[in-house]
């Protein structure tokens, strides 16, 4: 059956991983949001965070920043934010492969699509998407801070594939680094999926199943070819 859309995981997929120490990424925000006590605050978004993860690997059920400020009790507050941005900018470039595989992709009448587990709001990630040059490339995205629900359940999957104008879960196939969150999920939502395995996905986060992908590959500058195989 021909492959109607390709939808893309974010973080390690279509941005190369780095692994990020999260006292330092909590730090980052509790030297502006609380200077006064910085470390008492960082330990605090530190266990909120785990909380929130935690509860997206188990129930998969969705959470924002605002609602890991008041876990940790920290008023939230949108100018907070700068050196928590600044701290992640790094990490946030697309890997150099994604525009042209993407380009590639609409020529041959593929849709794209991204699904992100994110707390982040969606407008941080149209920013970045901006600024590296590829948002009109992309169809639709759904970012999980925005919706009830957290990679693998099926209704993350379902909200992707409408926003790029799908309607066939076996015309679809999911990219991603995580055989729990991605693989296992994109199967459960009947999908074929591609494994690219390249991150180190902290303990904490590896889910309770490990999903057998339908393909893997090295470098998204494999995936045209594997996609051509199945049109």
């Amino acid at each position: 059956m021909a492959v109607e859309a390709v939808i893309f995981d974010w973080g390690g997929t279509l941005t190369p991983w780095r692994t990020i120490d999260a006292a330092d990424e909590w730090r980052s925000l509790a030297e502006v949001a609380a200077p006064e006590r910085v470390d008492e605050v960082t330990r605090a978004l530190v266990r909120a965070s785990t909380q929130v993860w935690a509860r997206s690997r188990d129930e998969h059920v969705s959470a924002t920043l605002e609602d890991i400020c008041q876990l940790a009790g920290l008023p939230y507050d949108v100018e907070h934010w700068h050196g928590y941005r600044a701290f992640w900018e790094h990490a946030t470039y697309i890997d150099p492969a994604a525009p042209p595989v993407f380009t590639a992709l609409r020529s041959a009448g593929v849709k794209i699509g991204v699904l992100s587990n994110t707390v982040w709001p969606s407008a941080w990630h149209e920013e970045i998407f901006v600024r590296d040059g590829v948002l009109e490339l992309i169809d639709g995205a759904v970012y999980t801070s925005g919706i009830g629900w957290t990679k693998p359940a099926p209704q993350a999957f379902e909200a992707a594939m409408t926003a790029v104008g799908a309607d066939d879960p076996a015309r679809c196939v999911f990219v991603g680094d995580r055989l729990f969150d991605d693989i296992h999920g994109a199967h459960t939502a009947g999908m074929r999926t591609v494994y690219l395995p390249h991150s180190a996905i902290p303990p904490e986060q590896v889910g309770h199943t490990l999903g057998e992908p339908d393909a893997v590959i090295q470098s998204l500058s494999e995936l045209p070819e594997v996609v051509a195989g199945w049109q």
